[in-house]
């Protein structure tokens, strides 16, 4: 049985930025397979749904050695992602959707962790946690359940199903926005101490230059951000976080070692546009 297996489609994003114009694969699914490709990877699966426009993107993945599962859709995901000289401050536009998955499709997925990729609020029904959360952990990115597409458009919304979905998660990732959003607090303190009542055990807050912060068992860990020279492209970072979270984290790391894993990790792929490139040796570097 696989020990992670991240689910979630393979996008086309059109990224914007004060330096550059550019267009590449994204979605979590894409960001967190190719973080742990460099990295050792033994235990981790893929499954994601694209459409015939986004195989050449699969077959990159496999070619590094990555098991990846594929559930075919009429079409990709398409983003448009601005960003200004904060890379924080993001507008997106939503150009096509692919298929959600299903109950029917994940089915017959094992894995010891399931790790959520969300990019639109239909990805995953309120079933689809239950089915996976009755055959491991599960791990989710609040993202895309606080994205709504009107048109084009990507309109912040809050998350319909959250206090009945947040009991099949285990661990929730969130950054300032998106815990506004959730909690209606801007203290993240406050904020994570609502969403584990709700249900959640581990509940992990990116906070941009200020770090991030851990909350379980009744617990704060504050995790610090490693500073970095040259910001260049901040899309992915946080599906970095994660991947370097999870992987530290099922190899036996606490929850400040996988924290301060998971902060290096994104400090080294903020630095070019992307997917994370480095290596564990730079990682460990980087921590001191």
């Amino acid at each position: 049985m696989p020990e992670i297996c991240c689910i979630g489609h393979i996008t086309l994003d059109k990224i914007i930025t004060p330096r550059l114009e550019t267009y590449m694969p994204g979605g979590t699914a894409f960001y967190v397979a190719h973080a742990l490709a460099n990295l050792d990877h033994t235990g981790f699966r893929l499954l994601t749904s694209v459409g015939p426009t986004e195989m050449g993107a699969v077959e990159d993945i496999r070619k590094r050695g990555i098991e990846v599962d594929v559930i075919p859709s009429r079409k990709s995901v398409f983003f448009e992602n601005k960003y200004g000289d904060n890379p924080n401050d993001r507008t997106q536009r939503v150009l096509a959707k692919a298929d959600p998955f299903t109950v029917d499709n994940l089915k017959d997925v094992e894995a010891k962790i399931f790790h959520l990729g969300t990019l639109l609020a239909d990805d995953f029904s309120l079933d689809a946690l239950k089915l996976l959360s009755s055959k491991g952990i599960v791990s989710v990115d609040a993202q895309g359940y606080l994205r709504e597409v009107r048109g084009e458009q990507v309109h912040p919304v809050d998350w319909a199903d959250k206090t009945e979905a947040l009991k099949y998660i285990d661990i929730l990732k969130a950054n300032e926005k998106e815990m506004e959003t959730l909690t209606g607090t801007t203290d993240p303190r406050e904020a994570a101490r609502r969403l584990a009542a709700w249900g959640c055990r581990e509940v992990l807050l990116t906070l941009g230059d200020r770090g991030s912060l851990i909350y379980t068992d009744g617990k704060f860990y504050d995790i610090p951000a490693y500073p970095t020279t040259d910001v260049v492209d901040a899309t992915g970072c946080g599906d970095t976080y994660m991947a370097g979270y999870l992987y530290s984290r099922s190899r036996g790391a606490d929850y400040v070692e996988a924290g301060k894993f998971a902060a290096a990790m994104c400090t080294i792929k903020l630095a070019h546009t992307g997917p994370f490139n480095g290596t564990e040796a730079d990682i460990r570097h980087l921590i001191g």
